[in-house]
């Protein structure tokens, strides 16, 4: 038997076991993946205790950038934004990787997005650099970043610079002109994006919101079209590539789709 789980704190509402259990399930692999309660300070005592019956772990809050000193070799993207989500295993050790980016990238392509030059984030945290990376792999040309605290703001412009975007920050305080690109991702809470619905109704883009429950959100439910992702979308296409980084082998996505529960 292999073993793979999720780490993070809080936890118990991850619903990477029930995405993981039902790929395993498809796949008929006799796995095991369970969900493991460790923060910043355990995680180092964790990860050296992994041996060789471990497939991967997926990893959740606060854990994607510290969990970067601990292991062998990253992937270049994910040390560029300082994030790592999953872990595995590799000649060399133990190697770090980041699947939400192809989770965004998927969302927005399923949601009808076509080939981006314009984009808006609104947010600047963990989830937000993910966005980044995403827009930069979708060859987005112009960003603009939007977070309540500018020097957070600054720095997401520099990450875009990195990876070779033209970035500039905008006030927090609504505006329709800023939600007027070819696709919006939006990484805050969803009531933090509250001040937003009111300026949705001009927006002619994609827009992915990072949040999903409930569902819709105020921004989501103010969108004028129906080119819209949530959070559970991303959350499902990151999980079916961990599946594949892990198995070696293609992910079931209907089966994992139907394995999470519905949007309320």
């Amino acid at each position: 038997m292999r073993h793979a789980g999720v780490l993070g704190s809080p936890i118990a509402h991850s619903l990477s076991p029930a995405l993981h259990r039902a790929a395993y399930a498809a796949l008929k692999l006799d796995w095991s993946y369970e969900s493991y309660e460790v923060d910043e300070w355990e995680l180092p005592a964790f990860i050296a205790e992994l041996d060789g019956s471990w497939a991967g772990l997926s990893l959740t809050m606060p854990l994607k950038s510290a969990v970067i000193a601990l292991l062998d070799s990253v992937d270049e993207t994910a040390a560029i934004i300082t994030s790592v989500n999953t872990v595995l295993p590799s000649d060399g050790g133990w190697r770090g990787v980041n699947t939400d980016i192809f989770g965004i990238v998927r969302s927005l392509a399923f949601a009808g997005l076509t080939r981006p030059r314009t984009a808006t984030v609104l947010g600047a945290g963990a989830t937000a650099r993910s966005a980044v990376a995403a827009l930069a792999e979708l060859s987005v040309r112009d960003v603009t970043v939007v977070a309540r605290r500018p020097e957070a703001a600054a720095d997401l412009v520099r990450l875009a610079g990195q990876l070779g975007l033209t970035a500039r920050p905008a006030p927090f305080e609504g505006s329709p002109g800023v939600l007027q690109a070819d696709v919006v991702i939006s990484t805050l809470p969803g009531d933090a994006a509250g001040p937003w619905a009111a300026c949705a109704a001009e927006a002619t883009g994609v827009l992915l919101d990072a949040a999903y429950h409930p569902w819709p959100t105020p921004l989501a439910a103010a969108w004028p079209s129906a080119r819209v992702a949530s959070g559970r979308d991303m959350l499902l296409w990151q999980a079916v590539r961990q599946v594949e980084l892990m198995t070696g082998l293609p992910a079931p996505v209907e089966a994992m789709a139907a394995a999470l529960p519905a949007l309320d």
